[in-house]
């Protein structure tokens, strides 16, 4: 049985002059907000935009979707003119008794549908896919061990997803490949030990992704499903994401236990260049023109922007909750908007930080353990 959008609920719209609960708006948009828990507030970047001046308010609307890992619930984030709110939060999986994990999340290119890992299954994990403006579910796909990050490729329909295999001993697992339209696994490439991460590049041909146990980027030629090269990151060097390739051939991996992000030259394959990073480096974004990284410290609790002309970090600002996990920056690069996972008891939260000072601009709670992100589309 399969929840098919039911426990769907629409927010109600939030009491005027407040930001969420416990939080008093008194300044927006990069200036102060006044919090009744000193551990929640909202804070200036540490490095870098000192002194910038404070960004104006977004003049479209932006929309996100975020996973709520602790109680299967994935919300949709309008963030526009009037700040940030939570527009509808949508229960997934199916067994409502059950914690299923919803982790990775993508949104297909042409914007009509998006697709959930849901990590936690008997014992195998799934793929679910729904319908973006309804949100009603179309399908699922069984996979392997804990299904975590995947992309879909807009030259083939086809969707990678990662079998992170979390939980299980350490030994090779695989990036299951999806015929989207049918929701059908059309093969599987043994790939390492914990794959996670895992990008396309922008032709659909080559999918890349990290193997955390085995130490390496991998390459994969995603329309012969085998892997084509293999990049060793250092004796027990732990990556744990790899972006999308930029237009002159680099892609960005994290060190997760080094503080490191890696730059990888695709046509020599080899490091580029190593950037000291805070605690943790786990999940980046990129600019669409490449020129701004954007790196979440799972570990120094705070959000990191790269010049990578440079390859200075211009700002690294703390999170006004521990554990960040996802980023996704919009496509005209103007804020990234980063997961939060909080610890006990607390919500999940979502962060929008504005890319070219690296300030934090608004924040909205979701579901417990917030984790993976994905966006949807900008409304004018």
């Amino acid at each position: 049985m399969t929840r098919q959008g039911t426990g769907d609920r629409l927010a109600e719209p939030a009491p005027a002059g407040w930001l969420r609960p416990l939080c008093r708006r008194t300044r927006r948009f990069g200036v102060a907000y006044a919090c009744a828990v000193a551990s929640l507030a909202l804070g200036p970047s540490v490095a870098g935009a000192a002194g910038a001046e404070a960004p104006d308010p977004p003049s479209r609307s932006y929309f996100v979707y975020a996973a709520a890992e602790s109680d299967d619930e994935v919300s949709i984030i309008r963030f526009g003119p009037a700040g940030a709110e939570v527009v509808k939060t949508i229960t997934v999986g199916s067994f409502p008794a059950e914690v299923e994990g919803p982790h990775g999340l993508s949104v297909d290119p042409d914007g009509r549908h998006w697709y959930v890992s849901i990590a936690h299954g008997f014992p195998y994990g799934s793929v679910h896919k729904y319908e973006t403006g309804t949100d009603e579910w179309v399908g699922d796909v069984t996979l392997g061990l804990f299904p975590a990050t995947l992309d879909v490729s807009a030259s083939t329909g086809l969707l990678y997803a990662v079998n992170f295999n979390l939980h299980g001993p350490l030994e090779p697992s695989s990036i299951s490949v999806v015929e989207a339209e049918t929701m059908t696994e059309v093969a599987r490439v043994e790939t390492g030990i914990r794959p996670h991460g895992g990008r396309l590049s922008p032709d659909g041909s080559f999918f890349y992704s990290v193997n955390m146990m085995d130490f390496e980027l991998v390459e994969v030629d995603a329309f012969a499903f085998q892997i084509t090269r293999r990049l060793p990151l250092g004796d027990g060097v732990m990556p744990t994401w790899v972006t999308r390739p930029t237009r002159d051939g680099k892609v960005y991996v994290t060190g997760n236990n080094v503080a490191k992000i890696f730059e990888v030259d695709l046509a020599s394959w080899r490091v580029a260049r190593t950037f000291e990073t805070g605690p943790g480096p786990y999940n980046l974004d990129l600019t669409a023109d490449g020129a701004t990284l954007v790196a979440t410290y799972k570990g120094g609790d705070a959000v990191g922007f790269w010049n990578l002309a440079t390859g200075r970090e211009i700002a690294r600002t703390p999170t006004s909750r521990t554990i960040p996990h996802g980023v996704v920056v919009t496509p005209d690069g103007e804020y990234a908007f980063v997961t939060l996972e909080g610890v006990g008891a607390d919500p999940g939260t979502v962060e929008v930080y504005h890319v070219a000072t690296g300030e934090r601009v608004d924040a909205v709670d979701i579901g417990k353990q917030a984790g993976g992100i994905a966006f949807w589309k900008m409304e004018d």
